[in-house]
């Protein structure tokens, strides 16, 4: 909240970047010109991004459907059978050894 005090009192959770927003306004702006807001844009955005949690909302949006894809792709067409994982380093066997790890 804007006036400083948190829900349970105490300060609140965006209350420093509210003071950040308005010691940029009075730094950058006058009453006759008040083009100085476009530098405070930053600060601006920082504090509606603590009320609102939208950029973090949106990364966690596209890590979980990141997730889903990965998931969900076709496995590797050159994978190693269960067979060939099961004869690694075993005498005789170097082969499916050689396969395994990709060595010529």
């Amino acid at each position: 909240m804007a006036s400083g005090y948190g829900m349970y009192g105490g300060v609140g959770r965006c209350f420093p970047f509210w003071q950040e927003v308005l010691g940029c306004y009075v730094a950058n702006t006058s009453g006759d010109d008040p083009s100085g807001k476009k530098k405070c844009a930053l600060a601006l955005e920082d504090y509606y991004e603590c009320l609102h949690h939208k950029k973090e909302h949106a990364r966690a949006v596209a890590l979980q459907e990141a997730y889903n894809r990965r998931g969900h792709s076709a496995p590797r067409d050159d994978a190693p059978t269960a067979n060939q994982i099961r004869n690694l380093g075993l005498l005789g066997k170097e082969e499916d050894t050689k396969k395994v790890l990709g060595t010529p």
